[in-house]
């Protein structure tokens, strides 16, 4: 007991270098993209320190307005996009998975069963059938085709989040409110919404990064340089023979994290509280 009791300082310590290496070892990439956004472009891969040996701001102002029609264009196209995904993630997504985890209907197992079987299909797989079906409905070109099938409760982990979550809610709660005499709509407006809260901020933030940071999708279906979002602008940096302003390229991908960074921490602990709170209840 006493050997246990001496060694734990020693143990704590060794657990703790160990947590701090790892740390060094994730953040490193970010802290040598940081340094390398600010040092002339001819000293970025001369050395893999992380520190610079001369502070060069002039990557930014020279990045941002590289590529017509310029990078706060990009950033502008990609916060329409997310705000759209995002906007219809709430409201399908919640609206399948009430309708999932409260109400009763025919083969209610079959439909859940197949919308989860959704969730092990590569998308590869559905891609050319959606381009057939977009082109016909003449939206290639526009960004219909990334914002449409949002509101279509196309995003199955979504729902299956949002119906672990809402299982974990008392069905009192309906009993009391039906005895108010509150309907189905206003049980799920008054009740059920306020309550998955947590659940809906942990939907809102991995639809904005996993839309924000989507190269596939806009790719295949913008073809005009203006409505390009971020992933798309990052591109531009590199041309067809390989090379690249890396110094821009870097300073741009480091403007390009910031968005990200601030959705997170303003989501920060609804989004801790959605993903601990949100058991596997069958």
């Amino acid at each position: 007991m006493t050997s246990t009791r001496a060694r734990s300082p020693w143990i704590t310590t060794a657990w703790h270098g160990l947590m701090l290496l790892l740390c060094v070892a994730t953040l490193y990439p970010v802290l040598w993209m940081t340094r390398s956004s600010v040092v002339p472009e001819r000293e970025i891969f001369s050395s893999p320190s992380i520190a610079p040996s001369q502070v060069d701001l002039s990557n930014f102002p020279a990045g941002w307005v590289a590529n017509p029609p310029g990078f706060g264009t990009f950033m502008l196209n990609s916060f329409i996009i997310c705000a759209g995904a995002v906007a219809g993630n709430l409201i399908a997504c919640t609206l399948a998975a009430y309708a999932f985890s409260r109400l009763d209907f025919p083969l209610k197992k079959l439909w859940f069963a197949l919308m989860l079987a959704t969730v092990m299909l590569p998308a590869h797989v559905t891609l050319i059938p959606q381009y057939a079906l977009f082109s016909a409905a003449g939206w290639v070109g526009t960004y219909l085709p990334l914002i449409v099938p949002k509101f279509l409760a196309t995003d199955a982990f979504f729902i299956f989040l949002l119906v672990q979550f809402m299982r974990g809610i008392p069905r009192e709660l309906d009993e009391a409110a039906e005895l108010d005499g509150a309907n189905r709509w206003r049980m799920f407006r008054s009740v059920m919404l306020p309550l998955t809260v947590p659940a809906l901020a942990t939907t809102a933030v991995f639809t904005f990064i996993w839309t924000y940071e989507d190269f596939l999708g806009p790719l295949i279906y913008l073809s005009d340089l203006n409505e390009y979002p971020v992933p798309l602008g990052l591109r531009m940096f590199m041309n067809a023979m390989g090379q690249s302003s890396y110094g821009q390229l870097f300073a741009m991908s480091l403007v390009s994290l910031l968005p990200v960074f601030i959705f997170f921490l303003l989501f920060q602990r609804k989004l801790i509280a959605g993903i601990a709170t949100t058991g596997l209840k069958g």
